[in-house]
């Protein structure tokens, strides 16, 4: 794969752009540089898509409301844009909308910048990929950040890239690992305070997950945060000398038998947010390693848990553990967002999460307390419940699958069928939160598995599972289920089938509308208090990547990749069979009310 840039003469740079706020009749300026007041001010600046999730908070809500119930009807297509050659598949991205440009990520870790009012190509990079990459769950990249003139990604060979928004010119690289020992990038970046965060993939082959602050605009790292119990995080200052900034957990191994927390997992492969109001980061973690529990009892801190993180030292300020001694694949990598709510007259400071378990959780995003859980997969079934006094699952006997140990010829344990599959009742694709409606969005899959584990040692570069898995439909009418969640009950107030699972964001509007994309090819807008259908279009490939809006020269755009892939086709047994006839793509579309 080669490595080039390829771009278009540019108009001059105008020095400032006004540009009508949807909020107020005072224009919006915009200099020229992303700044931190510009990323903190995101989810009010409809102008502009500046972060991954519309805002640090990633509640993925627009306050644009000129596309709405009324008016969706109308929404055409106002151009396309082809990525080009065989690197079709995965568009799981999340665009980027600044200064006249859409900047998007795709498939083989590459990068567009796209003229936003014509959807000309201004300049493309191909990062040079090695052989021997090893990447889990397809060759996905699901966004970038911006910061001053950069755009900054990561790759799948496990570095962090920044290039300069009007040329594409690689300014500065930095290798997060080593990807021969399984590391990877797939995450969109987020910037907090002047430094670009990070997590890392590769739980699947025994890495060690961890958290990583660089100075945005030089790479140079600032501090690191494995979450893994027993390693050491540190802090590097100007001079280049490290100071270590403690250990994760209270000690070596202590919830780890023997030396197996050197290997165990917890990859930060989603990314994170971050709340100013608490100065906060939130990471989900994933999965331990291996998947085959019996060779690790014990809680395996800090996997399958979500992580509140200083952003200033790397400290982990809390942490909640959803699956303990993950014996699924559970991960908790899951997005935490967080949200107020009104209880008894107090204002609440909370955060949400839709676990891969199938558990919905609502935590007081201060301390980590669990205020409530609840299923948001009515077929649940390798739990009763959560027991709120202890924050942990209400495990159902026979759930878990056996110790191959138990076996006469010691190669395959019992199986075990459990609801969700192992790639979760959600998954990667983010959910989004209307604070109109007070009600999540979650983009959900009905689905089970038998699970099954085998013996497993540990081999550098080599997948570290110990189990099989065939993952099986369980309704004859759908997979996939948008759902909206009242988080202040856990109930689910309404939901959209879809026959194919869902794989791909979710976007509120104050125009009522919630948007979401389906394997089928569908880009789909929903009546966002009743799931009514209201409008849908047929991209040419499946939508798995990440809507979002802005306003450009008076009018409302929505952008999405399309482009089907990812982990489904990969792992999804019985349910990739059922959905192998549907076709590969990569593009992006941008849509527009019709000019009556």
């Amino acid at each position: 794969m080669n490595h080039y840039f390829k771009s278009t003469p540019l108009k001059a740079q105008i020095a400032s752009i006004l540009m009508a706020c949807a909020l107020s009749s005072t224009p919006t300026v915009f200099a020229k540089g992303v700044t931190d007041a510009d990323i903190q001010n995101d989810t009010t600046t409809p102008g502009d898509v500046v972060s991954y999730g519309m805002g640090l908070r990633a509640q993925r809500h627009s306050p644009l409301d000129k596309i709405n119930k009324d008016t969706v009807k109308h929404l055409v297509p106002a151009w396309a844009f082809s990525y080009g050659d065989e690197k079709q598949r995965g568009q799981e991205a999340q665009p980027l909308v600044y200064n006249g440009k859409i900047f998007v990520t795709a498939s083989y870790s590459r990068m567009f910048a796209v003229d936003a009012k014509t959807g000309q190509e201004l300049w493309q990079y191909d990062h040079r990929l090695p052989d021997g990459i090893l990447p889990c769950c397809d060759v996905v990249n699901r966004g970038a950040a911006l910061y001053d003139n950069l755009v900054i990604f990561g790759t799948l060979d496990a570095q962090l890239v920044a290039l300069d928004q009007d040329t594409g010119k690689v300014v500065w690289k930095e290798k997060a690992d080593d990807y021969k020992a399984g590391y990877s990038y797939t995450a969109a970046p987020i910037i907090v305070n002047g430094k670009v965060i990070t997590g890392v993939a590769g739980g699947e082959f025994g890495i060690v997950g961890r958290v990583d602050a660089r100075d945005a605009k030089t790479g140079k790292l600032v501090w690191t945060r494995p979450v893994i119990e027993g390693h050491m995080g540190y802090m590097v200052d100007k001079d280049g000398n490290k100071k270590d900034n403690g250990m994760t957990g209270d000690a070596i191994g202590k919830t780890w038998p023997g030396d197996m927390w050197k290997y165990g997992g917890g990859a930060t492969w989603l990314g994170g947010t971050y709340d100013a109001d608490t100065n906060l980061l939130f990471f989900g973690t994933g999965n331990p390693a291996p998947w085959n529990s019996h060779t690790r009892p014990g809680d395996n801190l800090y996997t399958a848990s979500t992580l509140a993180i200083n952003p200033d030292t790397g400290k982990i300020v809390w942490h909640y553990q959803t699956s303990p001694n993950d014996s699924w694949d559970f991960d908790g990598v899951n997005e935490f967002i967080p949200f107020d709510f009104e209880k008894d007259g107090k204002t609440i400071k909370a955060g949400a999460k839709a676990d891969r378990n199938g558990f919905f959780y609502v935590l007081d995003r201060t301390n980590g307390k669990l205020l409530s859980a609840s299923k948001f997969l009515p077929d649940l079934n390798w739990a009763e419940g959560i027991d709120l006094k202890t924050g942990r699952p209400i495990e159902k006997a026979g759930m878990r699958p056996g110790n191959p140990s138990d076996a006469k010829d010691g190669k395959k344990g019992t199986s075990a069928f459990t609801i969700p599959s192992f790639l979760g009742g959600k998954n990667w694709m983010p959910m989004a939160y209307s604070p109109d409606t007070g009600y999540f969005y979650v983009p959900s899959n009905d689905w089970g598995m038998d699970i099954w584990n085998e013996p497993v040692t540990y081999k550098k570069g080599a997948a570290y599972l110990g189990a099989g898995f065939t993952i099986k439909p369980i309704h004859d009418d759908h997979i996939g289920v948008l759902r909206a969640i009242d988080p202040t009950n856990g109930k689910i107030v309404w939901e959209q089938k879809n026959v194919a699972p869902l794989w791909g964001g979710v976007l509120s509007t104050a125009g009522g509308l919630v948007f979401t994309g389906t394997p089928e090819g569908y880009l789909k807008a929903f009546d966002a208090k009743t799931g009514e259908e209201l409008w849908k279009f047929q991209t040419g490939s499946g939508v798995v990547g990440v809507p979002v809006t802005w306003e450009q020269d008076g009018e409302q755009f929505v952008a999405v990749p399309s482009g089907w892939g990812g982990a489904v086709p990969l792992w999804g047994g019985d349910v990739a069979k059922k959905i192998n006839h549907l076709n590969q793509g990569g593009s992006l579309w941008v849509f527009k009310l019709h000019a009556n």
